[in-house]
């Protein structure tokens, strides 16, 4: 196909209907958050933080209760013992079960720690920002003609009233 027809192709198609054809990109509704000025940021507050790291702990502990297979291994053990394979398969699919099973668990326990770890990690993050700024003020406040009246000396180099 040549490039001019494909050229008159392409505008053809946006005369007759401009929704009918859209090359190399997804309909507006289709992405909600390309391109939109108001979204797409992430945002997360400490509740979130919790809840998932919650959540990551209570998985955690019902795949401790209720994941764990103990009763195989006696019964892989007696049927290897009067010579059927299927002991042997059984054991084998217990600890392929339990190796599974323990990354699951190790990932649960990753997550839950690491929400614990950020939002210990925001809070402090907070009050470090609130106290750099605060400091900021009072530095800024030295230099600043607009604090004092012309002709007044700023309030902030004044020596501390002691009674």
């Amino acid at each position: 196909m040549a490039w001019d027809e494909w050229e008159q192709l392409k505008t053809s198609a946006a005369e007759r209907d401009s929704t009918r054809m859209q090359l190399n990109r997804l309909p507006d509704e289709d992405r909600p958050n390309a391109g939109s000025p108001t979204g797409g940021f992430l945002k997360v507050d400490q509740q979130d933080l919790a809840a998932i790291g919650d959540e990551a702990f209570k998985l955690y502990n019902r795949l401790w209760k209720e994941a764990r297979v103990t009763s195989t291994d006696s019964a892989a053990s007696d049927l290897s013992g009067q010579g059927f394979a299927l002991g042997g398969a059984l054991s084998h699919v217990a600890l392929q079960w339990d190796k599974q099973l323990g990354s699951v668990m190790d990932a649960c326990a990753l997550i839950s720690n690491h929400m614990d770890f950020t939002k210990n990690a925001h809070a402090g993050d907070e009050v470090f920002i609130e106290r750099h700024v605060s400091s900021i003020q009072t530095l800024d406040s030295g230099f600043d003609d607009d604090w004092a009246k012309p002709g007044k000396p700023n309030k902030i180099y004044e020596p501390d009233k002691k009674d």
